[in-house]
């Protein structure tokens, strides 16, 4: 990396997972020589998300390209607005505008898309059906791995889809987009859309939705991408 280049990375993941399934893209990032960090987001609610999330940005020393997988997507879209925020990387994630929350972008399935398999609501919680998990969330996951992946969920609150972003930091920064061709958790046309919606420069990956664990490497490529396409 040149002087110049940006040497931060915060990692934020989504619903239903926790910061452990980074470690390949944070591994491969690591040794180029990138500060990672790794969000754990309680995902009880958008606020506390976002709060964890600029915890870590004021960890770092300079210039930060901020990662979001998913409901992350949510979470940088409103931590972003954090002036060592540089750049902005989805990960197969949701991107929302002024007053959006999950509850409004999935309001409105593209006709045919999959549903995914959220059971109802425990205690304000949400999980995804545990037969159902590897298909929906990580069909190119090894089995094993995907299993653990189901059996290891974290509870989604419902309080956390309602989030709505204040102000969107994509308008104001540049951003870059890992659009998943095979997801069955968030459309692809509706990834189309919403990177188109905010500028995103779009690369396509033949993937499910948890390409940040089954192709780090594709996910630690953009994140360089950004990072030299960005001047801190």
């Amino acid at each position: 990396m040149s002087e110049e280049s940006i040497k931060n990375v915060v990692l934020v993941h989504g619903g239903f997972v926790d910061g452990s399934g980074w470690q390949g893209v944070y591994d491969l990032l690591n040794a180029e020589g990138f500060s990672v960090k790794v969000v754990q987001n309680p995902t009880v609610s958008l606020a506390d998300d976002v709060a964890a999330t600029r915890m870590s940005i004021a960890g770092c020393e300079g210039s930060v390209v901020l990662v979001g997988h998913s409901y992350g997507g949510v979470v940088v879209t409103e931590a972003g607005t954090d002036e060592k925020v540089a750049a902005l990387v989805y990960i197969a994630g949701f991107v929302p505008d002024t007053g959006e929350s999950v509850n409004t972008l999935i309001a409105d399935p593209p006709p045919g898309a999959p549903v995914p398999p959220i059971l109802p609501p425990q205690d304000g919680f949400l999980f995804l059906d545990r037969e159902k998990f590897a298909a929906s969330f990580a069909a190119d996951v090894p089995p094993g791995q995907a299993a653990f992946m189901a059996d290891s969920q974290v509870p989604w609150g419902v309080d956390a889809l309602q989030g709505a972003v204040t102000k969107p930091a994509w308008r104001d920064l540049p951003s870059w987009y890992l659009l998943t061709t095979e997801d069955r958790m968030i459309p692809p046309a509706a990834q189309q859309a919403m990177s188109t919606r905010a500028g995103s420069s779009v690369t396509e990956v033949a993937a499910s939705h948890s390409v940040y664990v089954s192709q780090p490497q594709a996910v630690a490529s953009l994140i360089k991408e950004a990072a030299a396409g960005t001047r801190g």
